[in-house]
């Protein structure tokens, strides 16, 4: 059931995010024969709420009005110590009682002081992962994706992710039809996949004298060079042991996948900068053939390099 949904504000309201639930559900879109839903905006308490764009929202209902709703849509309202406990016992009475919540970006803090992230996976924007999973280790934090459902909870990453966390839960409850509909008058794509990466650069951070630094940096201008383990010891210096230690304590992960990691950011600079076909990126990036490239590609971003390109390519290269 999906009919009454409610938007959960605090101050400072992020506007955009706010709008995201109004624009899927807070339109009365039935003259194009698609559901209508009794939408509502609810806070701590009634009355004008800031955002942080400078302007005051109109808040008509306090936590009581959750007491209806099919659905809560958490928005975006910053991080803070704490949260009002009557509007987070009121989250958690929806999802006793057989709804369902869903939090854009920020909003998943809410979630998780309410106690409802606890045992699930979740996500938030990349820029919160980690705050995300220090404050709440009850929670398995997704942080490359665009939404989790884990349900009865969706959480999803900053933005436009909400648009798609909102579509998935019309097209799971009201079918793919009912979502395409919605999307189609906010001329958004009617599908993305809560697996899809939020295409995220991570740069690598800076070390002292004594890290792998240098190392790092010539495997990251020498990513069509194949290199053993014991090879790159022997260039830093040090025992296959000791490197493959070092190497995990600076990047959280193995040499291999490192590389990985640096030829998939290379391919996306050179999908979105040149008109160079998958197969030439390939071999430039140490993929050796487009169908490598596809394959990792698909595993670390959840797409593939053409649609990756038709997304991001700047103007001149996606009309060459």
């Amino acid at each position: 059931m999906l009919r009454n949904v409610v938007a959960v504000v605090l101050e400072e309201v992020h506007p955009f995010e706010l709008g995201v639930a109004c624009e899927v559900f807070g339109l009365d879109r039935t003259a194009d024969g698609l559901p209508g839903y009794d939408f509502a905006l609810a806070g701590a308490h009634p009355g004008p709420h800031a955002t942080h764009s400078g302007f005051t929202v109109d808040v008509p209902y306090g936590p009581e009005r959750l007491a209806d709703a099919d659905l809560a849509v958490v928005t975006a309202s910053g991080i803070r110590d704490a949260y009002p406990e009557p509007l987070l016992a009121a989250l958690r009475a929806v999802v006793a009682r057989g709804g369902r919540v869903l939090s854009i970006c920020s909003g998943a803090f809410v979630l998780g002081a309410a106690g409802l992230l606890d045992g699930r996976r979740s996500t938030t924007h990349w820029r919160y992962t980690d705050d995300l999973a220090g404050r709440f280790p009850g929670t398995a934090v997704q942080p490359d994706v665009l939404y989790v459902d884990d349900d009865p909870v969706v959480t999803s990453a900053g933005t436009a992710a909400g648009i798609d966390a909102c579509l998935h839960l019309v097209r799971k409850f009201q079918g793919a039809e009912v979502a395409r509909g919605i999307a189609r008058r906010m001329v958004v794509a009617p599908h993305r996949e809560g697996g899809q990466a939020q295409f995220v650069n991570r740069p690598l951070p800076e070390g002292g004298g004594d890290s792998l630094a240098p190392l790092l940096d010539w495997m990251r201008h020498h990513p069509d060079q194949e290199a053993t383990v014991e090879q790159l010891a022997a260039r830093a210096h040090m025992s296959p042991r000791t490197f493959a230690r070092r190497f995990q304590q600076e990047t959280g992960t193995t040499p291999h996948r490192w590389l990985v990691g640096q030829r998939v950011l290379l391919a996306q600079r050179l999908l979105e900068s040149t008109t160079e076909s998958v197969d030439a990126i390939a071999a430039r990036c140490g993929f050796g053939n487009a169908a490598a490239l596809r394959h990792h590609f698909g595993r670390r971003l959840g797409t593939t390099p053409l649609a990756y390109r038709r997304c991001f390519a700047d103007p001149a290269v996606a009309q060459h």
